[in-house]
């Protein structure tokens, strides 16, 4: 499939148009079935339009993941192992609520969401803080 950006020379306006290939366009075009949405005119031609070409590097799904997560994490304080006694500690009102994140076991975490604290997974492993270079 391919799509273009077709536009109206009736002053209509441009409008996206998908066609399984180059020549299936043409082939459409010149049996007058590209049609304006807006006034149904035939009289289209297709407008300029950059190339869309997919990203690669660093702005992959996994980057995104990353830097969202490191921008959520900059107003979370790191407790290492004592997350799930943080965490349980909150939610019984023993200290004040506030963004953590840290280490849990499975058997912790389990735990934690069985009784209602509620906590979330890191979706990408962090390096703790003191085990930065």
């Amino acid at each position: 499939m391919i799509v273009f950006d077709l536009q109206c020379r009736e002053d209509c306006g441009t409008f996206e148009a998908w066609f399984n290939s180059g020549m299936d366009y043409e082939e459409q075009r010149q049996a007058g079935l590209v049609q304006c949405p807006v006034c149904q005119s035939a009289d289209v031609e297709k407008a300029p339009m950059a190339p869309r070409v997919p990203r690669k590097g660093p702005s992959s799904g996994i980057a995104k993941l990353a830097a969202l997560q490191a921008a959520m994490l900059r107003s979370s304080r790191w407790v290492g192992d004592d997350f799930a006694s943080t965490a349980r500690a909150m939610h019984e009102g023993e200290l004040e609520p506030a963004q953590v994140h840290g280490n849990a076991t499975l058997e912790q975490a389990k735990s934690l969401i069985e009784d209602g604290v509620p906590i979330a997974p890191l979706i990408v492993p962090v390096t703790p803080p003191n085990q930065i270079n």
